[in-house]
């Protein structure tokens, strides 16, 4: 078959991966990267309020994950591979060049999981139920991010002549010198033809949000066993499409580190979700995160502008005959006089009272 009609059976990449809004270059790659970051948050959102959360829960606890998700996926990427930023002719300050790709996703989960509990301690919500309602989101968001891979011409395997085979460009800065991630195709003959491995990863990311969707609904998961299930069937894929990687990696006993950590957290993954079947039934969400009543003998609030006195048995309002009584003086004795009459003058004799018999 000759590089011709190899080339017509294939799909080609895009001529560059930034484009320049007068001074602000607009990357492909960090777009990816926030788009998946958004449907994560509203995907996991939507799924928190249904088993039963408090609105906005996914929301807050994302302002503590995605900026640590952000710095562990870039720490794991650098201490991975190193030698890209570090030694003769290096410059270590590309290694914060973040939107130049470069995101390691075990990193990423492992310290964007710190920020989550972070999260779910403040707003006392379990960290698993948390990770179950989120993980399909997760899965989702990666392979969103995978599309920055498509635009910046990485993440690829070796050489093929399949149908839907990926061309390579090459790419040149305004300098004219070669620029993968920042450059232009200077034409658009393809210089290789390879598997496009971030396209299988992908379509991949999207099966297992599909089935993580399936299991929770059909079997009720919790406990963070629909999370675990995430992390199982990511790795199985994962170390299928790393063996097929052809890019520099870096490798320990002949397999690229990523195949390693991917079976590690395979087996780690199936024996939680074993496990983790003993815990119960799913968490009770509603119950969990729902606001405590107020408490009837809670003192009033401070602020509020009308204020209820107690009750007190010492301050019942008086009635009628009461209020009379209080009118007339109280007599003290029964020979004090009366207030009212003159010193000196006797007292009229009732007529009521009764007359003594003269005598004979």
């Amino acid at each position: 078959m000759s590089a011709s009609s190899v080339f017509l059976a294939s799909f080609p990449s895009p001529d560059r991966g930034v484009w320049h809004l007068g001074p602000i270059p607009i990357r492909a790659y960090a777009l990816c990267i926030i788009v998946g970051i958004i449907v994560a948050i509203w995907w996991g959102e939507r799924r928190f309020v249904a088993r039963g959360g408090q609105p906005g829960t996914v929301i807050d606890v994302a302002v503590f994950a995605v900026p640590f998700g952000l710095i562990g996926g870039r720490l794991y990427h650098v201490a991975t591979d190193y030698d890209r930023y570090f030694g003769a002719g290096k410059d270590p300050l590309d290694a914060l060049r973040i939107w130049d790709g470069g995101l390691g996703v075990w990193g990423a989960i492992a310290l964007g999981g710190v920020g989550a509990w972070i999260g779910c301690r403040r707003r006392k919500v379990p960290l698993p139920a948390f990770a179950d309602a989120v993980a399909p989101g997760i899965v989702v968001a990666q392979g969103i991010g995978r599309l920055g891979n498509y635009f910046n011409q990485e993440l690829y395997g070796g050489d093929t002549t399949l149908p839907w085979g990926l061309e390579i460009y090459r790419r040149v800065n305004e300098q004219g010198f070669d620029d993968p991630l920042g450059g232009v195709a200077v034409n658009h003959i393809a210089e290789r033809v390879v598997h496009p491995t971030f396209l299988y990863e992908l379509l991949w990311d999207l099966g297992v949000a599909a089935l993580v969707v399936w299991a929770d609904r059909r079997y009720r998961l919790g406990h963070g066993r629909a999370f675990a299930l995430y992390v199982a069937a990511y790795t199985a894929g994962r170390v299928w499409i790393e063996l097929m990687r052809t890019d520099p990696a870096r490798e320990v006993f002949g397999l690229r580190i990523n195949a390693w950590v991917s079976m590690v957290l395979f087996i780690g993954a199936v024996a939680y979700f074993i496990w983790a079947k003993r815990l119960g039934p799913r968490e009770d969400l509603a119950a969990l995160t729902a606001p405590q009543d107020t408490d009837a003998t809670a003192a009033p609030d401070p602020d509020s502008e009308e204020e209820e006195e107690p009750a007190s048995d010492t301050d019942e309002k008086p009635t009628p005959e009461a209020e009379a009584d209080e009118d007339e003086p109280a007599p003290t004795s029964e020979t004090e006089e009366p207030a009212n009459v003159p010193a000196g003058k006797p007292e009229t004799p009732a007529e009521d009272a009764p007359k003594e018999d003269p005598k004979p």
